[in-house]
């Protein structure tokens, strides 16, 4: 594929359920590529998220009519509310909690983001997570995050968070 003309479409897809229409159908409408096909390659390289709003960036060559499909990772607050099983975050966090997250399912949402992070260990990682969850409206371990940020930083959860954070 020639560098120099590619055209590049970025959306946010539901796993595995991505469609022809807006956003994407418009947006490569005018590449000529076939749109089912590149549906079709969304779908299948997305349907592990399945449930979950996922980046993709879409790589066009018009002259060839060539494409190729990249996917991101979910937003960590998408991850979030799949761990705790709620439609969405609260619109009052500091007042109305719409879930509660444990320090494994904590973990498994670092982990997830782990090539997003720039944390080079699991506590760093747990620590940015348990941000997202304190404008979220989730507790950790029955917690407010900040509670939890601060017991972390006082080593109170080193003994969970002495693992890997990336694979070596």
């Amino acid at each position: 594929m020639s560098e120099a003309n590619k055209i590049t479409v970025d959306a946010m897809v539901e796993g595995g359920k991505a469609s022809g229409g807006p956003p994407i159908g418009p947006a490569l409408g005018p590449t000529g590529v076939n749109i089912y096909q590149v549906v079709q390659k969304i779908n299948e390289v997305t349907q592990p998220y399945e449930g979950l709003k996922v980046p993709v960036t879409i790589i066009v060559d018009p002259s060839s009519k060539e494409f190729e499909v990249e996917v991101g990772t979910p937003p960590t607050s998408a991850l979030i509310l799949k761990e705790v099983e709620a439609p969405q975050g609260s619109g009052e966090p500091n007042l109305s909690k719409v879930g509660d997250i444990s320090i494994e399912q904590l973990k498994k949402v670092a982990k997830g983001k782990a090539n997003d992070l720039t944390a080079l260990n699991m506590k760093a990682a747990v620590l940015t997570v348990a941000g997202t969850c304190v404008s979220m409206g989730v507790t950790i371990e029955g917690k407010e995050p900040k509670v939890f940020q601060e017991e972390v930083g006082n080593g109170e959860w080193d003994d969970e968070l002495n693992e890997p954070f990336r694979e070596e």
